[in-house]
This record gives structure tokens, C-alpha cells and sequence, in this order.
């Protein structure tokens, strides 16, 4: 319990910083509706096509595009949790953090709550927006909270990258250009707004074991479909690994660093 408690005060720091950015708040608001009302009202004229509809699942490419920008948000948004602990170090806070009485290892893992916490925040406010929009989801409120669970535990694993990555480097800079690295070609090379079958051979087969992929397959399915458990499982098995594996990844990284 006492671990708990030392993770959620690490997580409630993080979510005080957060809610007092204004400029962060407002760009968790806006983002969304850019995408979403832009993006998919551009490309809503690419799901008239009856053949594109069949590569779609849906006559809607704003329905389809849905759960990828939910994935999108929170997978961009788990790069602050790096830059809090560079901040942190450079402010001298994460020395006081490890010489208080609590644990190091609530330090990583209060983190990504905190990213998970506010990549929730955003699901809803996507969902909200979406539903202004037209997208009906089939699962209803039930569905929707499933596919917040989902998007949060996902939200973990590049946050868990992210620090992992800033207990190693110096700077913002570099935390940034190592994280696009990762994070722009797991988004662009998925299925998370074009379909497998309008891609190339090749490109088909990385998105087929991209994370991103598996991720976004079970919230698709609870959006257009319906309660599919059998087309659900593996996606929701995978996110949930890799999340386990990357919070046990970044605790190791920092417990290393912090004693080097």
C-alpha cells in the first residue's frame, strides 16, 4: 500500500503541472478537433467509392479514422512524461524525489500513470467531439469506457519509452528527436488511418505486427462493430504485454541510472 500511495503522489504531481499549463490544456482540446473535424472531413469524400467502403469496413472514413487519431493523441502525448524528468533533473526536484522516503521505482511508474491519466482525458474529450460529428459507436457508453482502458494502458508504453529514454540523455532536444524516431514511423506505418488493403505488400506486412496495429484493431471493432471478443483479444493481449513490459523496462533504466 505504501507503494501505491507513493506512485499516486508522483502521478498527482504530474496531473497538477499538467491542469496548471493553460497552453497544454487548450492544445488537449483543440488538437483533437483539428484532426477529427480537418482530417477526416478532407478524406470524407475517399469513402464514397462502394470498394473503398469494403476496405474500410464502414461508409464513413471519419468513423474509421476515429480510433487511430484516439491512439495518435495518446501516443504523442506519453513523450512529456521524458520531458518531465529532464525538467525535473534540471530543476534539482528529482534528486529531492530520491533522497525522500519513497520508493524509486513509484518515480517511472507515478509517471506513466500520470500519462495514462491525461491520454484518458483526452479519449473522452476525442470521443465528445466525434460524437458532434456523426460517429455513432456501437458498443455504446460500455464500449467507450472499454476503448478509454485500452487507450490509457497503450498511453504507458511509449510513456515508459520516453523515460527510459530521458534517464540516459541530457536534453529535450535529443529526447525529442530519439522519440519522433520512434513514434512517426509506428504511427505512419499501422493501420491506424489507412486500411492494410489499400497499402503495398510491404507496408501491409509491418502494419500487421505494428503495436500501433494491434492497438488500434480492438477499439475499431468496439467503434463499428460491436462486442467481438474473438477479434478483440490479441489486441488487447499485446497493448497489454507490451504496457507490463515497458513499466518493468523503465523502472530498471531508472533504478540503473539513478545508482550509476
Amino acid at each position: 500500500m505504501t507503494f501505491l500511495s507513493d506512485v499516486w503522489y508522483v502521478a498527482w504531481r504530474e496531473l497538477i503541472k499538467f491542469f496548471r499549463s493553460k497552453v497544454r490544456v487548450v492544445v488537449t482540446l483543440v488538437q483533437p478537433l483539428l484532426w477529427l473535424g480537418l482530417m477526416g472531413n478532407v478524406l470524407q469524400g475517399f469513402a464514397k467509392a462502394p470498394y473503398v467502403q469494403q476496405m474500410l469496413g464502414t461508409q464513413s472514413y471519419l468513423a474509421f479514422m476515429t480510433p487511430g487519431i484516439i491512439l495518435m493523441t495518446v501516443l504523442f502525448g506519453g513523450v512529456f512524461s521524458g520531458i518531465s524528468i529532464i525538467w525535473d533533473r534540471r530543476i534539482g526536484y528529482l534528486e529531492k524525489m530520491m533522497a525522500a522516503p519513497i520508493s524509486r521505482g513509484a518515480i517511472p511508474l507515478g509517471k506513466m500513470l500520470a500519462a495514462a491519466i491525461q491520454g484518458g482525458i483526452q479519449v473522452l474529450i476525442i470521443v465528445f467531439i466525434a460524437t458532434g460529428l456523426g460517429v455513432r459507436f456501437a458498443t455504446g457508453p460500455a464500449g467507450i469506457l472499454l476503448i478509454v482502458l485500452i487507450a490509457m494502458v497503450f498511453s504507458t508504453i511509449l510513456s515508459g519509452f520516453s523515460l527510459s529514454v530521458a534517464v540516459t540523455v541530457k536534453t529535450q532536444e535529443t529526447l525529442m528527436a530519439l522519440v519522433n524516431f520512434l513514434t512517426m514511423p509506428l504511427m505512419f506505418t499501422s493501420n491506424a488511418l489507412f486500411p492494410r488493403a489499400a497499402m503495398p505488400a510491404w507496408l501491409a506486412a509491418i502494419a500487421k505486427v505494428n503495436p500501433v496495429s494491434h492497438a488500434v484493431a480492438p477499439i475499431r471493432e468496439l467503434t463499428l462493430y460491436g462486442w467481438n471478443w474473438g477479434a478483440m483479444y490479441t489486441g488487447i493481449a499485446v497493448t497489454v504485454g507490451l504496457a507490463l513490459a515497458m513499466a518493468l523496462f523503465a523502472q530498471w533504466m531508472f533504478h540503473r541510472a539513478t545508482v550509476e
